[in-house]
């Protein structure tokens, strides 16, 4: 399985701070963020590596992650977001990278206490269609900011609405998604929703309409780091004091 990572966007919820640099770049306790997330995955399993970014301070990793032996990384590859055109067109970026293997897409701000390697265990027996990753929240108007899943009773996922003014469910998607090669086929057919982005959630929609939609529900641990200035120190602090990625 091959690995992307998402770390480009303006990073707007977090001004002040991504005035002067790259939110993935922002300190979690003792390392860039982006670290934590290259430790997910080789910590997962996942050698080969694409770290996606943009904006004027993507030439800041190459400089942090170098080839990426340090980090664990057999084979560390690099694309470059021009403009901002959504999570699914940012992974578009990553076709021939890919190639004809599976692969894990994650958000490069989100930060998990436990390890994702079950998750990539899971999909590996799977092996087509996609796999996510469902964390449970408690507050209604926290999950109307998110992407939320509406479940049936034996809990097979309907669909998948972001921003719902009603949630359909307590659970929110995280930013860890694994997909069959076909993503890039999906992604070929996606029109820009009225942001003007690709949407990833539509990219799991396809999915979930050929009932080929799996997922894990969360042991443990989330945090959006990216999600605004106080969910950036609440993962400062569980990471100071919990550590992430753990075994």
């Amino acid at each position: 399985m091959k690995g992307v990572l998402l770390a480009g966007g303006t990073g707007s919820r977090l001004h002040p701070l991504t005035r002067i640099t790259n939110k993935h770049l922002l300190p979690i306790y003792d390392r860039p963020m982006i670290a934590y997330a290259v430790e997910a995955l080789v910590k997962a399993g996942i050698s080969e590596i694409m770290v996606v970014t943009g904006g004027t301070h993507a030439g800041e990793f190459l400089r942090l992650l170098s080839n990426g032996e340090q980090h664990g990384v057999d084979r560390l590859c690099y694309a470059y977001q021009d403009r901002p055109g959504g999570i699914a067109e940012a992974l578009g970026l990553a076709e021939r990278f890919v190639g004809d293997d599976p692969v894990l897409v994650m958000l490069a701000d989100n930060v998990f206490g436990r390890s994702i390697r079950p998750t990539v265990e899971a999909f590996g027996t799977q092996r087509i269609g996609a796999r996510i990753v469902l964390a449970p929240v408690a507050e209604p108007e926290h999950l109307r900011h998110l992407g939320v899943p509406e479940l049936t009773d034996d809990g097979k996922v309907v669909r998948i609405v972001e921003k719902p003014t009603d949630p359909p469910s307590n659970y929110c998607v995280t930013g860890v998604y694994c997909y069959d090669p076909s993503v890039f086929s999906v992604i070929s057919t996606l029109e820009p929703s009225g942001r003007g982005e690709l949407e990833i959630t539509d990219v799991n929609n396809h999915y979930v309409d050929k009932g080929l939609m799996s997922y894990d529900v969360l042991d443990g641990f989330w945090g959006d780091a990216g999600e605004s200035i106080d969910a950036y120190y609440t993962v400062n602090d569980h990471v100071r004091r919990q550590g992430v990625n753990l075994d």
